[in-house]
């Protein structure tokens, strides 16, 4: 269980929402709480925001919430500084929990960038470096994982951070929460999901909907790649299939994974 750090006495909690590498998808769905954001806004002093302000960031504040990959040399000395101003840390997003799409890259960063930019990278791009999750530079307290974030569960993790919470994080794969909602399997019409091996805790919401699942929660603790590989294969489907689906979002994790020897 992470540990709680709270906000300093007295005043309003501060609180800054610094962007990386991201659609900032994620900073935009917050605002999606219409009814209850000013409610939220109310129990803290919302210090810095690079959506809604050109300010700069304050040189003290109480948590640092941070969304979006550290693909730079610049974003890594930002993240540790925040780190060190910050009572807490939270990370939103697929690409500040496990890379996400940025992360695609961290295979052979050289060669997806000449692919994108030739010979040499635009000097606006800083010193770039092998996308990783916020977590792989600092410590993290608390982290908001799928793509976009769930609104209400940001709220939930804000609070917890805030005021403490004794609720546990989700360890167990995305198939036990489709089970619960009564929804057939994908496999069994053909069709791929990553619900084996995804981390729980979203409500299996595109599985309701009818979609499968693409992994943009993460790999779950108790999953087992390689027997995924082997219910993909024996539903017909390739293997490669899979491997190139599951690394939208987790191929910084797969890539540890192979050199540590092999994805379990």
């Amino acid at each position: 269980m992470n540990k709680i750090r709270r906000p300093s006495e007295g005043a309003a909690p501060r609180v800054v929402l610094i962007g990386l590498a991201s659609c900032f998808g994620c900073q935009i769905n917050i605002t999606n709480i219409e009814a209850h954001l000013l409610e939220v806004l109310g129990q803290i002093d919302m210090a810095y925001w690079q959506l809604t302000s050109s300010d700069p960031m304050p040189d003290a504040f109480d948590v640092a919430v941070i969304e979006g990959a550290v693909t730079t040399e610049e974003a890594a000395a930002t993240v540790r500084a925040a780190r060190e101003r910050a009572r807490c840390v939270i990370a939103i997003g697929a690409c500040a929990a496990t890379g996400g799409i940025p992360g695609m890259a961290a295979g052979d960063l050289a060669a997806h960038s000449a692919r994108v930019y030739g010979d040499a990278a635009p000097r606006a791009c800083g010193a770039m470096r092998a996308p990783v999750p916020v977590s792989a530079v600092v410590d993290v307290d608390f982290t908001v994982p799928c793509c976009p974030i769930d609104p209400f569960q940001f709220v939930r993790v804000l609070d917890a951070a805030l005021y403490g919470s004794n609720r546990l994080e989700a360890t167990s794969v995305l198939c036990g929460e489709c089970k619960r909602n009564e929804r057939g399997c994908f496999f069994q019409d053909g069709t791929l999901c990553l619900g084996l091996v995804t981390r729980s805790g979203c409500g299996a919401k595109c599985p309701a909907l009818g979609r499968p699942c693409n992994g943009c929660a993460g790999l779950s603790p108790d999953g087992n790649v390689r027997a995924a590989r082997f219910v993909a294969a024996r539903s017909g489907m390739e293997v490669r299939r899979f491997d190139e689906a599951l690394a939208m979002f987790n191929a910084v994790a797969l890539a540890a994974a192979d050199e540590e020897g092999g994805n379990r």
